[in-house]
């Protein structure tokens, strides 16, 4: 239970509710547990009547109906008693699990880009949901019925000792079977609780993958592979559930035999030792009613220790994510007043995944307020600049500046609340369009988020639809075109009103036409903004204040457009191909 250990914090945090559980569950089990005493003292008043040990039958029957009021009262307060034990630990168990579930969400926030490089997000979504699942049975029901056990097992036995010892002892014959049992068993299903959950993952990554991708599934008709590859995975998981039911399903059929023997060995001993006289016929209906209310918590055994090796199964796997360090630390915890100069010096970085290096030594410096333009082809590092600006990754040589200071020396939440970013794959939530706009500024009002839809050219698209700006837009947006969701993606990084603003070729979707509106109303957007722009065409970047033409990671070129269109090379080029299909 080593994995489990982690989880002892949440133990403290609710340790009252906790203990007062254990205080109800003695007193709901101790009260459960006077009732085959007071079945033995009504059996014993019966015989002696018959054997004519007591002549009074009025005595005798008013025995009986004390008894028969008092079984009543104990059975209905360990009833009450066993209610407010499940809301103090079955309750418990929902907050830890709620607690859980936004500590794994924390640190999911907390993790670099590069780990969900790594990662698949149907593996992130399992441990957080299937996996804390398992983890709250451990919290709830098994802490209970382990309670319920031992405070059952302790008053039971003892009460059975102080009856007949010897009676007591072959009645607990079977329980080092059942000890060794359970430890054999239980690694078993530690084992394969581990894959069942690893397969679970892969079931919901595959799954994941395939919704999101469903129109290239459609529009290449591979929907026969894409099924046929789930039917495969869905039956290998099926396979590792079933092997763990196996060793599951022997618990109960091997607790009933115990417990069936114990009352095999309660009969016949006990029998023997009434016609000896060593005992009456009560403690025999006494000792039966023990061992039988010893049955369910004698059986819940195998289920909870199968419950709490699938929880360490599935914790071991939570805390895989939760004790991974994130490579983007914010290590500075005063304010950080950000202005907007940018400068690049000596900067060197590759992507650990790939090997590749993005840039080579690359710099470049950029005053507040100004826009630069970075022109480049597929793959020559113009995104990774971004990047590296936004703070998603570190350099792995060389310093990246933002006012004259390291970008690791910034408070980290202020550099990024500070910057407005459209990424080149516009990415919008399943939400109407005014709250996706407002994900940029949550106090915006109804007449700002207006504003920045005209500044980013989609007020009028907007305004058609039946619902407005509260028109639902799907997941990722995908009720929108490519166009409309790059401009309501520019509306969100406008209306945030930052100090610093990038655009990653995020009009390539749209017309010239269009482009010219927005690049024109984003030139009065930006003013005293420091801007970044990226992009392949030359009528988008025309009137930055400086362009620099990227080529496997490194400058080539740079200068204004007036000055670049005039020297031969990659930007002339581009410039001369790009008016001559507009002209065509």
């Amino acid at each position: 239970m080593k994995a489990l250990q982690y989880l002892n914090k949440y133990f403290l945090k609710y340790k009252y509710r906790l203990i007062i559980g254990l205080i109800i569950t003695f007193c709901s089990k101790y009260l459960a547990l006077q009732i085959p005493q007071l079945i033995r003292e009504s059996l014993d008043a019966a015989e002696n009547y018959r054997l004519g040990l007591i002549t009074d039958l009025d005595l005798v029957k008013t025995d009986l109906l004390n008894n028969i009021l008092l079984i009543l009262g104990a059975a209905l307060l360990s009833g009450f008693f066993t209610f407010i034990m499940r809301q103090m630990i079955i309750v418990s168990s929902r907050l830890i699990e709620f607690d859980l579930k936004n500590e794994i969400y924390q640190q999911y926030q907390r993790l670099s880009l590069n780990f969900y490089k790594k990662n698949k997000t149907g593996d992130l979504m399992n441990r957080i949901s299937e996996d804390v699942s398992k983890v709250r049975m451990y919290f709830g029901p098994a802490v209970m019925y382990t309670m319920n056990m031992l405070v059952l097992f302790i008053v039971a036995i003892i009460k059975m000792y102080n009856i007949d010892a010897t009676l007591t002892n072959y009645t607990l014959l079977p329980l080092p079977i059942l000890s060794i049992s359970i430890y054999i068993l239980s690694r078993v299903i530690n084992k394969r609780s581990t894959i069942v959950q690893q397969y679970l993952s892969k079931l919901t990554a595959n799954a994941q993958e395939t919704f999101s991708g469903i129109s290239i599934l459609k529009s290449y008709g591979i929907e026969k592979n894409a099924m046929l590859e789930f039917e495969i995975l869905a039956e290998t998981s099926k396979e590792k559930n079933i092997n763990l039911f196996k060793a599951q399903a022997l618990f109960f059929p091997l607790m009933i035999l115990l417990i069936g023997l114990s009352n095999i060995l309660v009969i016949y001993i006990g029998g023997l030792r009434y016609i000896e006289g060593s005992i009456t016929i009560g403690v025999i209906a006494e000792f039966i009613l023990y061992v039988n209310m010893l049955t369910w918590p004698v059986a819940v055994v195998g289920w909870v220790t199968s419950i709490v090796q699938q929880a360490e199964a599935s914790q071991k796997r939570i805390n895989e994510f939760l004790k991974h360090e994130p490579e983007i630390k914010n290590l500075v915890s005063t304010t950080s007043i950000i202005k907007g100069a940018i400068e690049f010096k000596d900067v060197t970085f590759t992507y650990d995944d790939t090997n590749i290096t993005a840039l080579k030594n690359l710099s470049f410096k950029l005053d507040q307020g100004k826009t630069l333009a970075i022109l480049g082809n597929t793959g020559s590092g113009k995104s990774t600049i971004i990047n590296l600006i936004a703070r998603l990754y570190d350099t792995d040589s060389g310093e990246v500046l933002i006012d004259g200071t390291n970008i690791k020396d910034l408070n980290l939440d202020d550099l990024r609340q500070n910057i407005g970013f459209v990424p080149q794959e516009a990415f919008l939530f399943s939400d109407t369009i005014k709250n996706n706009i407002k994900f940029g500024d949550e106090s915006a009002s109804d007449a700002k988020i207006e504003q920045a839809a005209k500044d980013a050219y989609i007020h009028h698209n907007i305004i058609e639809f039946k619902e407005g700006y509260n028109t639902y837009v799907g997941e990722r947006g995908v009720t929108l075109s490519g166009g409309q969701k790059q401009r309501v993606s520019i509306a969100r990084a406008i209306i945030k009103d930052p100090k610093i603003l990038i655009f990653d070729d995020c009009l390539s979707a749209v017309d010239t036409e269009t482009e010219e509106i927005i690049l024109n109303n984003l030139q009065k957007v930006s003013q005293d903004k420091t801007t970044i722009i990226v992009s392949h065409r030359v009528s988008s970047i025309k009137n930055a204040d400086q362009i620099i033409v990227i080529e496997n990671g490194a400058i080539v070129q740079q200068g204004s457009h007036n000055e670049l269109v005039n020297k031969v090379g990659y930007y002339k080029e581009l410039y001369e191909q790009q008016l001559l299909e507009k002209e065509i």
